[in-house]
């Protein structure tokens, strides 16, 4: 089985491009933390480079950005290519399955994911709801 999950950072806006075929694909870079810190009481970060394709890719496009925290799952893949000095490098990359954007959006940039204020629901929105004293849930 290959599966990989990682949370991290982007470290830079996704790129978006479409194959020949117009099949979307989104590329970016999280960086990682590792969980224990160095000797000098610094912590090591790894950088991984995630491609979403499809839908995921164009979501990925459409609401991600540089900073924002993200949960990957996905596939481990090797690739191989030319440098520019011509000599053969490999890479690692993860093809992700799954994207989850941890990262709340700001109010202000008009793509909001943030819960709306109280005074702004609707009695209409609340019907059917009542309210409930959390010392009287039995959990």
């Amino acid at each position: 089985m290959n599966k990989i999950i990682l949370t991290g950072n982007l470290t830079h806006d996704p790129e978006s491009r479409s194959t020949p075929n117009g099949v979307t694909v989104c590329t970016f870079t999280i960086a990682v933390n590792r969980r224990f810190v160095q000797q000098g009481g610094e912590r090591q970060t790894d950088f991984f480079r995630i491609n979403a394709w499809r839908q995921l890719g164009e979501t990925c496009a459409r609401y991600l950005a540089k900073g924002r925290k993200v949960a990957v799952i996905g596939e481990l893949q090797a690739r191989q290519y030319e440098a520019k000095d011509g000599t053969t490098r490999m890479s690692l990359d993860v093809s992700a399955d799954e994207v989850e954007f941890l990262s709340p959006r700001q109010q202000d940039d008009g793509m909001g994911y943030t819960s709306s204020p109280r005074s702004q629901i609707s009695s209409q929105d609340l019907a059917g709801f009542t309210d409930t004293n959390p010392d009287d849930i039995p959990f």
